[in-house]
């Protein structure tokens, strides 16, 4: 029903009410397609170049997903994930590559926002893919033209960063500052 009033409101020149087009919503967008390019992209960069660029994104990314206004879903139905398996391994194999000995590290497993004792191995590159993978569903979304799909899209992304790519995002930060300051002792 709601594709259908949609379909209507665009034929009549009319607009939903979504926050598609609105600056908050613009500057995630950019964000988003600015972080997947680079991490489409690793053979392109050094290790030090990569971990300077990603330094530079990620708090921007964090912050534009923030700054994101509440909304509800249009559809029923969960948006279309267009990430492929194939797509998530690349992604991830080219950052595992890249960082190569330095793509470990250590973290504190955060379980429903209650740290624990618990220290676990996690991999730049695993939290990259994984953050990858939700801004790539969403940005691919947008190439859609539809804005009810468009809309949901933005959503579910932002429903996904507080379930656990935020999460991700800031251990991820936390590994690059360490890695990165680690580099500028050695030089």
């Amino acid at each position: 029903m709601q594709i259908f009033l949609y379909l209507c409101a665009n034929f009549y020149g009319l607009r939903m009410k979504t926050m598609v087009y609105e600056e908050p919503t613009v500057a995630f967008v950019t964000a988003a397609a600015q972080t997947c390019l680079l991490l489409e992209h690793p053979e392109e960069h050094s290790r030090e170049e990569m971990t300077e660029q990603l330094l530079r994104l990620l708090p921007v990314l964090y912050l534009r997903t923030r700054l994101l206004g509440e909304a509800e879903a249009l559809m029923e139905d969960e948006p279309q994930r267009f990430v492929t398996e194939e797509d998530y391994n690349y992604i991830l194999i080219g950052l595992r590559n890249m960082f190569g000995a330095d793509d470990a590290y250590l973290d504190v497993f955060v379980d429903q926002g209650v740290y624990t004792d618990e220290v676990q191995t996690a991999y730049l590159s695993e939290g990259l893919a994984d953050i990858y993978q939700e801004l790539k569903d969403m940005a691919a979304a947008f190439q859609t033209g539809e804005e009810a799909i468009m809309h949901d899209a933005v959503v579910a992304c932002r429903d996904a960063f507080a379930a656990h790519w935020g999460q991700k995002l800031l251990a991820v930060m936390r590994a690059l500052h360490a890695l990165s300051t680690n580099q500028a002792e050695e030089e």
